[in-house]
């Protein structure tokens, strides 16, 4: 039987305002662990409000998150941040590389933030991530040197720093020219085939035809899935998506 590494179970994400907005309408869905997930939808659909409940940047109004088998909806913040920095690896549209750090610094800081490895021990994984992305000869470089493909690969070897078991990826080629768009998706691709889940939002319909699951999101809810034989398997009828190898 495959594991888990993901599951939601009834999410809800609801905003308060002048009138309540409900941006994740009670979806179901889990993720097997080596499963590269991409999540597409129209502008303003919940697929990145979903990746940000995925990935515990936000919480839920309704429903259960469940990462590697731990329920997450009565842990503390404290307890919540843990496993963000333990658990899952997060890249955006925009790298959010700190201007100010080189290359090598930024794969460092989830590392030194984590405070389970020895200095030497940190500085040669940094080392390693950044050469096997390419980047071996870019890391004493700060983002402002470095082209928008290398700032998304630094930001790829920060994100796998503290070994996750999850990559959520937020429109990750968004910025990108069609090379490094490739380069990136590639990366994440050999990520999944090496064990880790990769969960990927994007607009990029031909890049999430290629990934093994594609859910569509409509309106806060799972419309469609579709697998990697391109054949949809489901509707919004029941808003639930299980993996069917």
């Amino acid at each position: 039987m495959s594991e888990i590494a993901l599951e939601v179970v009834g999410l809800v994400r609801r905003v308060q305002g002048v009138v309540s907005h409900t941006l994740v309408n009670g979806i179901d869905l889990s993720v097997q662990k080596g499963e590269f997930l991409a999540i597409t939808g129209p502008s303003g659909s919940g697929k990145s409000s979903l990746l940000y409940l995925i990935g515990l940047l936000d919480a839920p109004t309704e429903g259960e998150i469940i990462i590697c088998g731990q329920p997450t909806s009565k842990l503390s913040e404290t307890e919540r941040a843990d496993v963000r920095l333990t658990k899952c690896g997060f890249v955006f549209q925009f790298h959010f590389l700190l201007p100010e750090f080189t290359a090598l610094e930024n794969v460092l800081l989830p590392m030194r933030a984590h405070g389970r490895m020895s200095t030497k021990d940190m500085h040669e994984r940094a080392m390693a991530l950044l050469t096997s992305l390419g980047l071996g000869e870019q890391v004493a470089k700060r983002p402002n040197q470095l082209s928008g493909g290398q700032r998304q690969r630094v930001a790829l070897a920060r994100a796998l720093a503290n070994r996750p078991e999850i990559i959520v990826a937020d429109e990750p080629t968004g910025n990108l020219d069609t090379a490094s768009t490739e380069q990136v998706f590639g990366i994440l691709r050999d990520i999944a085939d090496n064990g880790q889940t990769v969960v990927v939002v994007t607009h990029d319909a031909a890049l999430a035809a290629r990934a093994d699951r594609r859910i569509h999101i409509v309106d806060g809810k799972i419309h469609e899935t579709t697998f990697g034989n391109g054949k949809p398997e489901m509707t919004a009828a029941t808003g639930t998506a299980e993996y069917q190898p």
